[in-house]
């Protein structure tokens, strides 16, 4: 019995742990890659277009390892050789150079590639991010975020700390308990580690 007691808690912590890992992601709005990195209004993807106004390759350098220029420089020059050519052609082309760049940059990360990204489909604490790099206004991305971290967490506590209240009236009311007690107390250990630099750049 106390074999299959301790088979059924560790389940259970799994999968309450799983939850809470799920929780936390949505809680600061990381998706993967937050349609980002490989989405037509990410930086990435910004500075490729950037580089073929310019054709300045540099521009796009800072994305990937050095050991992947020898791919995407002869791909860039080639793409820029072609813009005032066949516009049916540069595009099949610019595009990809477009995927060929994602796929490198996320691949230097150790993510998939999964395509490229329509604009628009960037998380909104994302852009926020972004925009504050833009603007030089933190304080609106941080009160953001902290109203909606400190919204979510209040309610995984107000959870836990009701079923406190009932957690040894029954094992059902003690087993909901734990679930909420491990989302609500690794949500919070995943926002300190988050803050305190343990976060990766992993989706």
């Amino acid at each position: 019995m106390k074999t299959r007691n301790y088979a059924l808690r560790s389940n259970l912590l799994k999968s309450a742990f799983m939850v809470s890992l799920i929780a936390i992601f949505s809680l600061i709005s990381i998706q993967p890659a937050s349609a980002h990195c490989d989405s037509y209004d990410g930086p990435v993807l910004i500075d490729a277009a950037r580089a073929l106004e310019t054709n300045n390759v540099d521009l796009v350098l800072k994305w990937i390892n050095t050991d992947m220029e020898a791919e995407v420089v002869p791909l860039f020059h080639k793409t820029y050789s072609l813009k005032n050519g066949d516009r049916e052609v540069y595009e099949i082309v610019k595009k990809h150079f477009y995927e060929t760049l994602v796929r490198l940059h996320r691949e230097m990360e150790g993510a998939p590639f999964t395509g490229l990204k329509a604009a628009g489909t960037t998380a909104p604490i994302t852009v926020m991010s972004d925009k504050a790099l833009q603007t030089g206004d933190f304080d609106s991305l941080l009160k953001a975020l902290n109203k909606h971290v400190n919204a979510q967490l209040q309610e995984k506590y107000e959870k836990v700390a009701a079923l406190y209240k009932v957690k040894d009236n029954s094992v059902e009311e003690g087993r909901q308990y734990v679930a909420a007690y491990v989302d609500y107390t690794h949500s919070v250990e995943a926002v300190h580690d988050i803050l305190a630099g343990e976060g990766g750049h992993q989706h």
